[in-house]
């Protein structure tokens, strides 16, 4: 079969890799029909992180059934799915907790916790950006879509990670109905995190990035965007608030943030939030933050790419914040997320911006992390024809 393999930084190519198949009685295989590619993904992409040459890529998958292990019992061939990123047993005391996001079973280093389909330090398993998907546990970690599934990829695969992974954030912020509430980061995931705020009933959402194509995304779904080329959010917010700041905020960004003229800052964000939020306000962080990143040394220097970041705690706990941090335990939020989608009040498909053939991948990849203009969302179909 054919699947996005990694080859080094900044390559990727579409490539025979060894079919997916059944390898214990609880197994499931998936044709996968829709995939896309994630922020997460570039960080890999662009040699940041110790992702190994040689493995497939993708964690947002969703596709049809097509074998089942004798294990199986709740799932069937034919059924849609939309797969977790998060790969979860189920039965360890973190899936008991609700908390599949650090799995102990499926993370084979034993001082880690947490696996995920493609993804560097999070076990062996092949990514879903290729055409058939071994998924392990597949009555737990499949979620079965409705008859609408197969005219509605483009808003179900969303639930694969970066719906769930919005709305998390805004979770872990305590976002309520009449809140104020500003998100950093226009991508994805950051505009999940607004719209999934406007969902909650949030009074008044910001938006704050320097890509204009996605501060009118943010703006289409009631965000009220800040342009950080022309405008300091943190002042932008307090104004709006007699000078108190947001209720509450949404790191979408992580240790790659950067400022407009491109220079690298790992804490910019997060010092950015703590200036923005209230006194006692909570700030939920979704942004992916790493213990290592080959490349911080010389993009940044020594301490980030060890992780660690100049972060002006001091004046967080002078303000009594409280701050949320971590991927989103995707099974949590996805059966209800499902049913808003299938129910006409959800419709995350609005940021999809290209949807491709899987041959065109490494052409995605390499506008998508060029953040060129109108490469906002790229939905790749395994199985389409090229175009």
């Amino acid at each position: 079969m054919k699947a996005v393999v990694y080859n080094g930084p900044r390559d990727v190519s579409v490539t025979e890799v060894p079919d997916a198949r059944i390898e214990d009685p609880n197994d499931i295989v998936v044709r996968v029909t829709s995939t896309n590619i994630c922020g997460s993904d570039l960080h890999m992409y662009e040699g940041r992180t110790s992702f190994e040459p040689g493995r497939s890529l993708g964690h947002e998958n969703m596709g049809e059934v097509v074998e089942t292990g004798p294990g199986v019992s709740k799932v069937k061939v034919g059924d849609y799915v939309v797969l977790p990123f998060n790969i979860a047993c189920g039965f360890c005391k973190q899936c008991e907790r609700g908390l599949t996001n650090y799995c102990l079973t499926m993370q084979p280093e034993p001082a880690l916790a947490g696996a995920a389909y493609g993804f560097a330090e999070m076990g062996p398993y092949a990514g879903g950006q290729a055409e058939y998907l071994r998924v392990p546990y597949g009555d737990f970690n499949a979620l079965r879509l409705g008859e609408d599934a197969a005219a509605r990829q483009n808003d179900y695969v969303m639930l694969a990670d970066i719906f769930p992974t919005g709305y998390h954030a805004t979770e872990m912020a305590g976002v309520k109905p009449g809140d104020q509430t500003v998100v950093f980061g226009a991508g994805p995931v950051g505009l999940m995190a607004a719209y999934s705020a406007v969902l909650k009933g949030a009074g008044r959402v910001w938006v704050a990035d320097h890509h204009e194509d996605r501060l009118e995304l943010a703006e289409q779904v009631g965000a009220i965007p800040i342009d950080t080329r022309e405008q300091d959010p943190a002042e932008v917010v307090k104004e709006a608030t007699l000078g108190l700041g947001a209720d509450n905020g949404c790191e979408c960004v992580g240790y790659q943030a950067h400022d407009p003229q491109g220079e690298e800052d790992a804490a910019l964000t997060l010092n950015q939030l703590v200036d923005s939020v209230r006194f006692t306000g909570r700030i939920g962080v979704v942004g992916v933050f790493l213990p290592e990143d080959p490349g911080g040394k010389k993009a940044q220097n020594a301490l980030e790419a060890k992780g660690k970041v100049p972060f002006d705690y001091g004046l967080m706990w002078f303000k009594g914040q409280a701050m949320g941090t971590g991927q989103a335990p995707v099974k949590r939020y996805n059966r209800a997320l499902r049913d808003l989608i299938a129910g006409g009040v959800a419709e995350p498909s609005f940021l999809v911006s290209q949807e491709l053939p899987l041959d065109r991948a490494p052409e995605a990849y390499e506008k998508f992390d060029a953040r060129e203009p109108g490469w906002t969302k790229v939905v790749l179909h395994p199985g389409s024809a090229s175009a």
